[in-house]
C-alpha cells in the first residue's frame, strides 16, 4: 500500500513565489519517492504541493470541506486526483492528521499551527501511532525555539518533531521512516 504524506502550509503563496515553488518541489520529490501526497486541497502551499506531485505522476489527495467553501468561496485546486470531502473543518482536520503516514509542515499561519499542534498532540498522547512530523524553515525554528520550555514539553515529546532547513531534507526524513 502506498504511504500518504500530509503537507500543511499557508493558503496564501502565489505561483512563482519562493514558498510556492518550495512547496511544489516537496510535492514533486514526494511523488518521485513513491508517496501519495495529501493536502487541504485548496490554494497556496496546498495547490503547489498538488501541482508538483501531479506533474511528477503522483497520486494527489485533497481533503476539502463544505464549511470552508462557505466561509471562503473557492474550489479545490485542479491538480487533485482524488477529493475527500467533509462537511466540517473539524472532520477535515481529523482526517488530515489521522489518515497519513507522516506530515511535512511548510510555513503558514493559524490553520497550519493548528494542524501541527493536533498531529503532535495526538502522537504525544497515543491517540495515533507515531509518524514523522517534519517542520521546514526558519519560521518553525523560531516558533518552536520560543515555545519549547522543558518545564512543559518533555524531551521525549520534543523528539516527536524534526526541524529542517530545506524541503529536500524534509523528504529524506519521511523516506527514512
Amino acid at each position: 500500500m502506498t504511504k500518504i504524506i500530509s503537507v500543511f502550509g499557508s493558503s496564501d503563496p502565489k505561483p512563482g513565489s519562493t514558498d510556492y515553488e518550495m512547496a511544489r518541489t516537496v510535492g514533486r520529490l514526494l511523488a518521485q519517492a513513491g508517496f501519495a501526497v495529501q493536502t487541504g486541497g485548496y490554494s497556496g502551499v496546498m495547490a503547489a504541493v498538488s501541482q508538483g506531485a501531479n506533474e511528477a505522476g503522483g497520486h494527489v489527495i485533497g481533503v476539502t470541506s463544505t464549511q470552508i467553501e462557505q466561509y471562503r468561496p473557492m474550489l479545490p485546486n485542479p491538480w487533485l486526483t482524488e477529493e475527500v470531502k467533509h462537511e466540517t473543518l473539524r472532520e477535515r482536520l481529523l482526517y488530515l492528521v489521522d489518515h497519513c503516514d507522516g506530515a511535512i509542515v511548510m510555513p503558514g499561519g493559524v490553520g497550519t499551527l493548528a494542524e501541527l499542534a493536533l498531529i503532535w498532540c495526538f502522537i504525544q498522547v497515543g491517540e495515533i501511532s507515531p509518524r514523522p512530523i517534519v517542520l521546514v524553515g526558519d519560521m518553525w525554528q523560531r516558533t518552536i525555539t520560543a515555545f519549547i520550555d522543558s518545564n512543559y514539553v518533555r524531551p521525549s515529546h520534543q523528539e516527536l518533531i524534526t526541524l529542517v532547513d530545506s524541503v529536500e531534507e524534509a523528504v529524506k526524513v519521511v523516506m527514512r521512516n
